[in-house]
């Protein structure tokens, strides 16, 4: 059967958009943790490596233009934790991923994620994106002629294409770098890429901390955006499948230090349109094409990294933060939908922005749980007035 250009096309745009608009804030979240270079390239290859299996897997098992990502927000949330080793940074990561293998075997608990309120979920991911986006400021003040012709490039690139406004960003940020001799030397090997074992450590501070609002993060902007991509687009997704396969494979890359793999969203929308096949019982095939484009990537990134890593702070800082302006956009959009909800909401946004840490457990969580109590209050309150 003879494959579609269209096919192949947006399986390798997908991927593109996907790899280079966040891998800045992979390294960045590695940087976070104190991940050597090699720890930083085993990372990344184990990324791509679970995109590749995950994606082809689902994509021939339910012949649905099912693909996977890495939990940007979930990046995000690491590069925003501070004193935090690698070893913990990867026990938190087994335990992410054992809560959302639990969530595809217990209906009861993926209920109870789809219970948290949206406006509070999203009002969490913004203030953890938040300082993300600030930090570019401080950096153009800092190396104004690598920074200020980005910012540019960036406002006037998206007016023609969004999607890859930031993968054009990449490419110019790394040239201008070399053209003003802002670059380091590039260490590391140029060859295949490097699988480098880590033994987690189970720290209880970490854990609450790190783990359970990664995983909130991933099930809310990740894992559910993705099924409603797949749903827009005429399919009805496998939720248990694909929670079980995605949890398996953030488990087993774990240790190489890679966190959550999930269902994507914006690059998904790539793969599951008209513009990929006609017919939507063909769209599947994308799947494939975009795990083989990944596993290039699994095999051969270990250049890209050392190319990146050599770039100095200012332009990862620049890059991430360009890349997460449109979900924090989206975030607070979404956490100020609902009108009766935008206390709860604010609360959860300016205590998770604060940076707050109270017995080793990062704001993330005590944002999260602050909004609850909020919400919780108010609806107690309205409960009394409404029995009096």
């Amino acid at each position: 059967m003879p494959v579609r250009l269209s096919v192949i096309s947006s399986a390798l745009t997908a991927v593109l958009v996907g790899f280079g608009g966040s891998v800045a804030i992979v390294l960045a979240a590695a940087q976070a943790v104190g991940a050597t270079g090699g720890q930083t390239s085993s990372w990344v290859a184990a990324l791509c490596l679970a995109m590749a299996g995950t994606s082809a897997v689902l994509g021939f098992m339910h012949r649905m233009p099912m693909v996977t990502a890495w939990s940007t927000p979930g990046a995000a949330l690491i590069a925003s934790t501070s004193g935090i080793t690698i070893e913990a940074a990867v026990g938190a990561f087994v335990v992410s991923a054992g809560l959302i293998i639990f969530t595809g075997l217990i209906k009861p608990l993926g209920e109870l994620i789809a219970r948290i309120p949206a406006t509070i979920a999203s009002a969490m991911l913004a203030g953890v994106l938040l300082q993300f986006v600030i930090a570019i400021f401080g950096h153009l003040t800092e190396l104004p002629a690598l920074v200020v012709p980005l910012l540019i490039g960036f406002f006037v690139a998206r007016l023609y294409d969004a999607s890859l406004a930031v993968l054009g960003v990449l490419a110019a940020g790394i040239a201008l770098t070399f053209a003003l001799g802002l670059n380091t030397p590039i260490n590391g090997a140029l060859g295949l890429s490097q699988f480098e074992l880590i033994t987690p450590a189970f720290d209880s501070a970490v854990l609450i901390g790190l783990a359970v609002p990664l995983y909130i993060v991933t099930m809310a902007s990740q894992n559910l955006p993705g099924f409603a991509v797949l749903r827009a687009a005429g399919y009805e997704p496998p939720v248990r499948s694909a929670l079980l396969v995605t949890g398996i494979a953030s488990l087993v890359t774990a240790p190489f230090g890679a966190h959550t793999s999930n269902m994507a969203a914006i690059t998904a929308a790539i793969c599951t349109g008209p513009d990929t096949h006609p017919d939507p019982a063909k769209r599947w095939t994308a799947s494939l094409f975009y795990g083989f484009f990944y596993l290039l990537l699994a095999l051969f990134g270990a250049a890209l990294i050392a190319l990146m890593l050599a770039m100095p702070s200012a332009f990862i800082a620049t890059v991430a933060g360009l890349a997460l302006l449109g979900p924090l956009t989206g975030a607070l959009a979404a956490a100020m939908k609902e009108p009766a909800g935008h206390v709860p909401a604010v609360v959860t946004f300016v205590v998770t922005a604060s940076g707050l840490t109270v017995a080793g457990i990062g704001s993330a969580f005590w944002g999260l749980a602050a909004g609850l109590a909020v919400l919780g209050l108010g609806a107690a309150a309205g409960r009394s007035k409404g029995s009096s």
